[in-house]
């Protein structure tokens, strides 16, 4: 019996969706980040609380109204930090992780610190854009030139998996190559007078903290058996599967912020 030839086209079946979400995704992003303010402000807040959403969601899967509130509540109280800052800020940001754990729902550890992940994201995001763009753009285009970097290098070159009981498409090469491409991008931003020279040891780590997120929010995807965080993306599935690893970056950047004053990109004659 010969075997069904399988469709050579079935497999960019979704090209067409997936190119034109992107396009408008991009559209979206550029001009938000280059107008900042609370334009830019307003979509951070809709974006957190989509994403808190999407993990409520999937980690609480049949509860309709409870996930939708936990939505909303992580955009509100993100808003609710941006506006008093030091006064209230860590308590808002942590708030929706704990309503998380208080709420019935498979894994609720996992949820509870990747949720208060996604907050922290949040306002990272917004504090980094606050003094202009060249902080987080150096971000964006580490975490897409590793992302980029390690899809065709572990493509190509395969080898020993990284962590293949939880991520199995992801390959030591691509890792490094990822790695790579952080430091590519730091560089350009060197020479170009926005970044100084230790900004380019800190990149790999930053590319690093990035492929950590995206496995993090492949375990919980995994434990819940769902392949996409949600289908509001065409072609793409959900936002949390296309900043999860924004989220890692950002909240390393957070993390060691409050540690020493990192080597950052900034404007130029700033």
């Amino acid at each position: 019996m010969t075997a069904p030839v399988a469709d050579p086209n079935a497999r960019w079946g979704d090209l067409k969706k997936r190119v034109i979400s992107a396009i408008f995704m991009l559209i979206v992003g550029v001009s938000e980040l280059w107008l900042g303010g609370m334009s830019f402000n307003l979509m951070v807040f809709a974006l957190t609380g989509v994403m808190f959403w999407e993990l409520a969601n999937i980690t609480a899967p049949g509860h309709i109204r409870t996930p939708l509130a936990m939505g909303v509540i992580a955009a509100a109280c993100l808003a609710g930090a941006v506006l008093f800052r030091d006064d209230l800020a860590s308590t808002l940001l942590i708030l929706p992780g704990l309503a998380l754990a208080l709420t019935p729902r498979r894994d609720r550890r996992i949820a509870t610190v990747y949720g208060i992940a996604i907050m922290v994201a949040g306002y990272g995001l917004i504090d980094l854009r606050g003094p202009g763009v060249p902080a987080i753009l150096w971000i964006i285009c580490i975490v897409i030139a590793s992302d980029v970097a390690g899809y065709f290098v572990g493509r190509v070159v395969g080898g020993p998996k990284f962590w293949p009981a939880i991520s199995p498409k992801k390959t030591w090469s691509g890792t490094v190559a990822g790695w790579v491409g952080a430091v590519l991008v730091s560089l350009i931003f060197v020479a170009l007078g926005y970044a100084p020279w230790l900004a380019v040891a800190v990149a790999p780590v930053v590319a690093f903290a990035g492929q950590m997120g995206d496995i993090a929010e492949s375990w919980i995807k995994r434990r819940a058996s769902v392949k996409d965080s949600s289908n509001l993306i065409p072609g793409h599935g959900g936002f949390l599967d296309r900043f999860d690893a924004m989220i890692g970056a950002v909240v390393l950047i957070m993390l060691l912020s409050l540690i020493a004053s990192l080597p950052m990109p900034t404007p130029l004659g700033g």
